[in-house]
């Protein structure tokens, strides 16, 4: 079993990602080594657990105290539906703990941090096919916007006081074991819960735009590969692309349609749509994959019975 010195904090720990990166972690380091924070209250949670609210700072530094904390997963942040309606507090929610948490680490009182980036750094004027690592980052989005100034602000603490800030741009994230939170690609993981509830679906992303996804069992994996990688072995220190399938709803409808024949789709295009329309189709992540053995599991068929079968004992 792997050992570190410390506790783990993981903020938004009762998110789509938390919520499985928890467990995950948990099972690697042992329950006394991981504390799950988020703003809401927690209810029949296996591990132990604080309420926080990641913009008060004062009460984020107590509980790293408290628990002599010194690897923090940040996951708490606005995402990309939610913050187009609300940009000035997906600034703060997404910038200002980040930012507290590179001065800890900056003066060496937390050892690691892990913060999650996006595709949508990428925005307009780069090719939507297999995106590189090193392109011009041109977000289109609040979201997206945050997102690029954390990348930079990682980078910078790393290159001038050697605080080892690591980081994946995900795609979106399909995971059956809890709710989406207000994102552009949430449609892929609604479609499942419509399809066996329902038994149609009405998308809020047009037909065949495609956009790079993930299941969540290939996520987390990933990012605790990332976290557990030698420091001298990571050429990137800004985001990792991550890549996953790329896929559209026409194609995903389709897949489901080999498990439940007779399920029906039809589109009905948000504001989301434009958001989707400027991020890329495909991400090339060979950097990943070359620095610290980035690899996945899952493809869009077998994500899609993994879904319904797990959504099935879940409703059961």
């Amino acid at each position: 079993m792997e050992t570190i010195t410390g506790r783990i904090l993981i903020t938004g720990a009762l998110g789509q990602i938390g919520t499985e990166l928890s467990t995950a972690l948990a099972e690697i380091y042992g329950k006394d080594k991981v504390i799950m924070s988020d703003v809401r209250e927690a209810s029949d949670v296996p591990l132990t657990f604080e309420k926080l609210d990641v913009l008060d700072l004062e009460a984020f530094r107590s509980i790293i105290d408290k628990h002599e904390v010194k690897v923090v997963y940040h996951l708490a942040s606005l995402l990309s539906g939610t913050s187009e309606k609300n940009p000035s507090l997906a600034w703060r929610l997404n910038i200002d703990p980040l930012l507290f948490l590179c001065n800890l680490a900056k003066d060496r009182i937390i050892d690691q941090i892990f913060w999650p980036s996006s595709i949508a750094v990428f925005g307009r004027g780069i090719p939507k096919e297999n995106v590189g690592q090193e392109v011009p980052l041109n977000p289109s989005t609040v979201y997206g916007i945050t997102k690029l100034a954390g990348e930079k602000w990682c980078e910078y603490y790393y290159r001038n006081y050697g605080a080892d800030i690591r980081s994946i741009r995900y795609p979106g994230l399909i995971s059956w074991k809890a709710p989406a939170g207000g994102g552009t690609t949430d449609y892929a993981v609604e479609i499942y819960h419509k399809a066996l509830e329902e038994g149609r679906y009405t998308s809020f992303i047009a037909e065949n735009t495609a956009m790079p996804m993930l299941y969540m069992d290939d996520a987390i994996a990933a990012t605790i590969r990332l976290m557990q990688a030698p420091s001298e072995a990571l050429s990137v220190r800004t985001s990792y692309n991550l890549g996953g399938m790329s896929f559209t709803p026409k194609q995903l409808a389709a897949a489901i349609r080999q498990e439940i024949p007779g399920f029906e789709i039809t589109y009905a295009p948000d504001f989301r749509q434009a958001i989707a329309e400027s991020w890329p189709a495909s991400i090339d992540d060979s950097v990943a994959r070359k620095d610290w053995g980035l690899a996945y599991w899952y493809n869009i068929d077998s994500m899609t019975r993994g879904m319904l079968e797990n959504l099935r004992v879940k409703a059961s």
